[in-house]
């Protein structure tokens, strides 16, 4: 069955000196798309204006790429961390262009920093679902920063009750089980072994409706494959709010979920309904596809 994958990085162009880590141009990425039944992605942003990233990946060339392969792709903006005033009018110069959210979302600041919250705040006025990295710490690599437990997160939460928050990478899936350690390399481990019942993500998911969750990467895919009884159940109870996605830079990467959702399904140990909402029907509706 065909996906959406709401989770892809793709230059416009091609990319030079990036032997060990290429990044392969949304051309190239075409036959490989189609080769694993995707039938449109959503290209992730890394910023508007500063940085060399930008200039590989950023808004503009994501809405470029989005414009000349129109059947293919779509866009999320994102945002660098300046001028807090304007927020809202840059994004709602993003929308006009034809964005669909923000994402990926992940400067290294703690979810309750003034300009995290001026996003958040901006984003729900507009309507705007932000899909976000998370880090465990400040100055670790990159993403918006919770502690053990996200209890930033469910702050968040609770204060942008209208805005569509989709949670993504290790430290968010960390929390799955209710065993979670809290040390730093824990949390930035992918997940693996049984699953105990009650973890933190599972709570928020059960207490926040607006709280949405991007399977992509092995940090999604690992977190729901890596106790197959409890996973099927997590996949079933929050089938609306979960969405499909690889986290593919180039043509040479594979995740193995997009089979393992397969095979759970022609198995019949998932339910064809959750199966079509995960890997295609929520996407549509949450980015208006």
């Amino acid at each position: 069955m065909k996906k959406i994958d709401i989770h892809l990085h793709a230059a416009l162009d091609p990319v030079p000196g990036t032997e060990k880590f290429k990044i392969s141009t949304g051309e190239e990425m075409l036959a490989h798309l189609e080769e694993l039944q995707i039938e449109k992605a959503i290209v992730m942003s890394s910023g508007e204006t500063e940085g060399a990233m930008a200039s590989v990946s950023g808004n503009q060339k994501c809405r470029e790429l989005a414009r000349r392969f129109p059947e293919k792709y779509v866009w999320m903006c994102n945002l660098d961390e300046n001028c807090e005033e304007t927020i809202e009018e840059r994004l709602r110069e993003y929308q006009r262009q034809g964005t669909v959210g923000i994402g990926e979302f992940m400067i290294c600041r703690k979810i309750n920093h003034p300009f995290v919250q001026a996003v958040f705040q901006a984003a729900e006025k507009l309507g705007m679902p932000i899909l976000f990295h998370m880090s465990p710490q400040e100055g670790y690599e990159y993403g918006i920063v919770d502690e053990p437990g996200l209890p930033m997160l469910e702050e968040a939460l609770e204060k942008y009750p209208g805005l569509k928050f989709i949670g993504h990478s290790q430290p968010f899936w960390h929390e799955i089980s209710q065993d979670a350690k809290p040390d730093l390399k824990s949390r930035m481990e992918w997940g693996r072994g049984p699953v105990r019942e009650g973890g933190r993500l599972v709570c928020l998911m059960r207490n926040y409706k607006n709280l949405y969750a991007d399977l992509s990467a092995n940090s999604g895919g690992c977190a729901i494959m890596r106790d197959e009884k409890f996973g099927l159940q997590f996949l079933e109870e929050f089938q609306d709010r979960l969405m499909f996605g690889t986290d593919m830079v180039n043509t040479d990467m594979v995740f193995p979920l997009g089979e393992w959702l397969d095979r759970q399904y022609q198995e019949g140990k998932l339910s064809a309904q959750a199966y079509r909402k995960i890997c295609f029907e929520n996407a549509k509706k949450i980015f208006q596809l």
